[in-house]
């Protein structure tokens, strides 16, 4: 009869992806990592691994196998953390998977804080912009920056996210600033492949009336990081989340426009599984990240102030 145990051991080698490195992991020998292998592998009846003397990969029945361990070994550690919820220290491996931009730029930063408060929880952190099946993946907490569609998991709203018209000084003194949507037409504009709304920039006024600019340029990217490098250096107008280039704006490296019109942008969510919801590791995190961009984030401080259109008087 498959154990737990030789769940656990298949797990671990196939994250670690050699013996040798799960046998770290649970601190044992990496002959009795591949004696359980093997003896797992018998009982099942299946192959779960391609050894070769270099390396070991899973087959395409491991990978599914992998999943069902997974969710198995998880429902099985919940289970037995809801019987003390209610007065359990957080402990155990806490799986948290986050953007890698934002996870880099406003997560990792305070997470030496959060082992240091909660020194039981062991952290499994992955850095991934890719939208996954948590309960899959047996990931404890999901954070997305994402308009919520229909889902069965249970989402916490850490803070609403916005988007501002940037350029570089450099570029808005040469070019002039634009004092309404549809001057955007005349600009070169860094065009990002992934924006929803692709070459039609919508911004709301206050009165609450949407424009639909078409816009365009000469750069176009899949990836934020090269536009937000592409704007610094003059060579465009760029439509970013306020959450990436905060910090520009506050030094001046980065000037934004139109700041009276709004422009769409989905709120940021930590999301985890129903069956997650008693586990004090999970309601842990989400607090501590729900106290991170509380009461306002920090990218918001110092309000971005827009450079004087072109013929403008100083007050």
């Amino acid at each position: 009869m498959v154990t737990f145990e030789g769940m656990r051991v298949f797990v671990k080698v196939a994250e670690a992806g050699s013996l040798s490195g799960a046998a770290r992991l649970l601190g044992l020998t990496p002959s009795a990592i591949s004696r359980q292998i093997s003896a797992l592998e018998d009982q099942l009846g299946a192959q779960l691994f391609n050894r070769t003397t270099r390396k070991i990969a899973l087959t395409d029945v491991g990978r599914g196998y992998l999943e069902r361990c997974r969710r198995i070994l998880a429902d099985v550690e919940e289970a037995s953390e809801a019987v003390t919820s209610l007065n359990a220290t957080p402990r155990g491996p806490l799986r948290v998977n986050m953007p890698a931009v934002f996870g880099r730029l406003h997560i990792a930063p305070a997470l030496g804080a959060f082992m240091r408060q909660y020194p039981d929880i062991t952290l499994d952190v992955e850095m991934t912009d890719q939208f996954i099946d948590p309960m899959a993946e047996a990931v404890d907490v999901l954070v997305r920056i994402a308009e919520l569609k229909d889902s069965s998991l249970i989402a916490r709203k850490l803070a609403s996210s916005r988007r501002a018209i940037v350029a570089s000084p450099a570029y808005w003194s040469e070019r002039g600033v634009p004092k309404e949507p549809r001057d955007l037409m005349q600009h070169d504009c860094l065009l990002y492949s992934y924006l929803a709304a692709g070459e039609h920039w919508r911004l709301t006024g206050a009165d609450g009336v949407e424009q639909a600019v078409h816009v365009s340029g000469r750069m176009r990217v899949n990836n934020v990081s090269t536009i937000r490098y592409a704007a610094l250096d003059g060579l465009g107008v760029a439509m970013m989340p306020t959450w990436f280039v905060g910090e520009d704006l506050r030094v001046g490296r980065l000037q934004a426009v139109l700041n009276d019109y709004a422009a769409p942008a989905p709120p940021i969510y930590a999301m985890y599984p129903p069956s997650r919801h008693l586990s004090p590791k999970v309601r842990a995190f989400v607090d501590f990240l729900s106290g991170l961009f509380s009461p306002a984030p920090r990218w918001e401080a110092g309000a971005p102030l827009a450079p004087r259109a072109r013929g403008a008087s100083a007050a």
